[in-house]
């Protein structure tokens, strides 16, 4: 059913469409009671003439309401004073992860983030036994502020037939001749876990596999499982696993492995819990991305031979310039005269001791820099004027390796980890 601008809906008064999808048409509206805008969902003919089903809806939708998480669309009521059913909804402003994701892929640094808020709402839905059973791009938001809104939680397990336990492909309304547009079928198909797609039983499993899907789509701009028609795509997800050879080459091996196990095809083997995807990406987003190693054998093995090809020659080339400028900078100093040689003591404490590696002076043999480790702590790098008879520790210079002096004197660099 189709809306006009100034229809009402209880307080609600209908400003503008948002847009149409499997389970009805969106208008903005404004709530007249509270003075703000808010999202109304009109659901579909099928919902309304079917009293049982509409009974089991709003059950579902209070269900949903009690979800207050800030990741996660809210659910403010379900307006039945006309004769057609409407959700009322938090107004989300911002464009879908579909639209962020059609001109290209994210970088890993905006992709990541917001696949940790997909998971952080997923986590948050899965402790309250609610399950989507619809995540693809097009059901989540992204605001100005960089938060990310998870749209139309649960509902369409409302759409489900009533009495069955399933979630058939077959009757899911995404699915059916009631689904809006043709680019909306295909999409949910292209999210459906195996056993969606063979009209299995539905648990949280199934949310992990669309969450993989979304995040390999964020990472390569295409889906993981695509086809001319429904058909195309359903078997797809049932027989072919994804081309990992399109993921950029400076993902992290941590980021490639989740993905193999949220897309693993026999759910027994797939990952378990969402919250160890939120785990996997804060590791990730701890570690910076400029230390992915995109040149471990590991990873290589991984990356299309082109651009294996071009890391080795970046790396190559790297490694030359870092030896030509060390040798421009320390070539000076090899060839100045001779020092006397200076023989001194530093003094460390009685619970600390020197490792294995020599100490360093500065050029202008002013500062000594060592490695020691006092009692139990990890190994840090101490430096002491000559002229003074006690050694400080630097601070975060844990598991310090081999320092050396910047020829001015002026730094101290190390190796760690």
């Amino acid at each position: 059913m189709s809306v006009v601008s100034g229809t009402r809906f209880g307080p609600y008064e209908i400003v503008a469409a948002l847009g149409a999808g499997g389970m009805g048409e969106v208008y903005r509206a404004r709530d007249t009671k509270l003075g703000r805008d808010v999202a109304i969902k009109v659901l579909l003919d099928l919902v309304g003439r079917d009293p049982e089903r509409l009974a089991r809806f709003k059950r579902e939708a209070q269900v949903l309401a009690a979800l207050n998480h800030p990741n996660i669309a809210q659910i403010h009521g379900f307006e039945d004073s006309t004769d057609v059913p409407a959700l009322v909804m938090e107004l989300v402003e911002g464009p879908t992860l579909a639209d962020r994701i059609a001109p290209g892929p994210l970088p890993l640094e905006d992709a990541l983030p917001i696949a940790k808020q997909i998971a952080d709402a997923l986590e948050a839905a899965h402790e309250q036994g609610i399950v989507h059973r619809d995540l693809k791009p097009a059901n989540i938001k992204v605001r100005e502020d960089g938060t990310v809104k998870v749209l139309d939680f649960g509902l369409a397990k409302a759409f489900d037939p009533v009495g069955s336990p399933t979630a058939n492909a077959t009757v899911s309304p995404t699915l059916s001749i009631h689904a809006t547009h043709a680019g909306i079928i295909l999409g949910t198909a292209a999210y459906m876990s195996p056993e969606q797609a063979r009209g299995k039983g539905v648990d949280k499993r199934a949310d992990i596999w669309a969450f993989g899907c979304v995040l390999y789509e964020l990472l390569t701009g295409r889906r993981p499982f695509g086809g001319e028609d429904i058909s195309d795509t359903l078997a797809f997800v049932i027989t072919k696993d994804p081309d990992w050879d399109q993921l950029p080459a400076g993902t992290p091996a941590s980021i490639r492995k989740l993905l193999r196990r949220c897309l693993e095809k026999d759910r027994k083997r797939r990952l378990a819990d969402i919250a160890d995807a939120r785990f996997e990406i804060e590791d990730a987003l701890a570690t910076p991305l400029v230390d992915v190693g995109i040149a471990s054998p590991a990873n290589l093995a991984t990356v299309p031979n082109a651009a294996n090809r071009i890391v080795a020659w970046l790396i190559a080339t790297a490694s030359l310039t870092v030896a030509l400028v060390m040798l421009v900078l320390w070539a000076p100093w090899r060839a100045a005269p001779l020092r006397p040689p200076i023989r001194l003591e530093a003094g460390i404490g009685a619970d600390a001791s020197l490792t294995d590696q020599p100490p360093v002076l500065s050029p202008d043999g002013a500062l000594l820099a060592f490695v020691a480790q006092k009692g139990t702590e990890n190994a840090r790098l101490y430096v002491r004027h000559v002229d003074r008879l006690d050694a400080a520790a630097l601070t975060g210079t844990d598991n310090a390796q081999y320092p050396f002096f910047s020829p001015d004197g002026q730094w101290i660099a190390f190796f760690a980890d």
